[in-house]
């Protein structure tokens, strides 16, 4: 049995877009990655129905792009694009037709409405601001996220404010301001998963290299802190800075990655939706910035954007734990892994 996966890339050195792998679940390995789309800097993707949404870079200008999925490539459709550095994540609200956008440098949240033609018209945009945090990276607002909440919210993690930030999400794609979560100092928010009953939110810092567990109240919008845990050990002194985070869908598991200490950590969730780290494993690489599992979650796949390459990981569903299967797959400067 095989599957594939996209991946996305940074296009700084030998890289020309975005490319595919596939893997082959009875053999546990990855085949050569082959080059998808070409195009300047597709460093996040999201799918859905045979179509590829991309983050897109052709030359000052940045924004997003529509792709067909048509066998093992993926055709140009439409693009999106203004003066302003490219966004760091996009997403895709099926129900609405809707698309979102996160941008780091501008520090905005960008909704767009999918069109049936798969062009994208911008119908809201909310230009973060604040008090910003005491690292260097949070010279001003950085916003890393946009995604959906389990009940159809909007919910975005600034890094330069050191929040998590909800908005309601009109039909037409308005948004409307509903709570923000004050992160401690330093905290440096990039990304979130929320358990599959869609009570906790488990909330990764990049800058303190911490995961915070979060309660979520649906009917207020609002997160209310139950822990937080390192992601590396106590006495790491070097520079770490924490990426990706997944949970299985059993809610039993979460995992995130550590850029520094290259690992992948993996923590236990409890009876109260605390989490216990129970292993961390070398990415056999430099800087993984993301990673995913397959479709029967059977397997991990990482990414490890300065070494160029992929690494293929058993997964056992019963301890959560990872084997390393496959190290040195050669792909450019990878910086996200999807499902295709």
């Amino acid at each position: 049995m095989t599957e594939k996966f996209l991946i996305g890339t940074y296009t700084k050195k030998t890289s020309q877009g975005i490319y595919g792998v596939t893997l082959d679940s009875e053999q546990a390995s990855l085949s050569p990655v082959w080059l998808v789309a070409k195009s300047e800097k597709p460093a996040y993707l999201q799918v859905l129905n045979n179509h590829l949404y991309s983050v897109k870079q052709i030359g000052d200008e940045g924004g997003v792009a529509s792709y067909a999925l048509q066998g093992d490539q993926a055709e140009l459709l439409k693009t999106n694009l203004s003066v302003v550095a490219p966004p760091a994540y996009v997403a895709v609200d099926q129900a609405r037709s809707l698309l979102y956008s996160a941008n780091y440098h501008a520090g905005t949240v960008t909704v767009y409405h999918i069109n049936d033609d798969q062009s994208l018209t911008q119908t809201d945009e909310v230009k973060h601001s604040g008090v910003t945090g005491p690292r260097p990276e949070q010279d001003n607002p950085h916003a890393h996220y946009a995604d959906l909440t389990p009940d159809h919210r909007l919910v975005v993690c600034d890094l330069g404010l050191d929040q998590t930030i909800v908005y309601d999400v009109s039909e037409n794609g308005q948004l409307t301001f509903v709570s923000t979560y004050q992160h401690e100092a330093g905290f440096g928010t990039r990304h979130l998963t929320f358990s599959p009953d869609g009570k906790v939110a488990y909330v990764l810092g990049e800058l303190s290299s911490q995961l915070e567990v979060l309660k979520y109240d649906a009917n207020t919008g609002s997160f209310e802190h139950l822990q937080t845990i390192k992601t590396i050990p106590d006495d790491w002194t070097a520079h770490n800075g924490a990426a990706a985070i997944h949970i299985s869908s059993d809610g039993k598991y979460v995992y995130t990655s550590n850029r520094g200490e290259n690992t992948l950590a993996v923590f236990a969730v409890q009876a109260d939706s605390t989490v216990k780290h129970i292993q961390s494993i070398s990415t056999e690489g430099d800087f993984p910035r993301d990673f995913d599992l397959s479709k029967n979650e059977d397997f991990l796949v990482a990414s490890n954007q300065e070494s160029d390459n992929l690494t293929l990981y058993d997964r056992d569903p019963e301890t959560g734990l990872l084997t390393l299967l496959q190290k040195d797959v050669a792909c450019p400067e990878p910086v996200c892994v999807k499902q295709w």
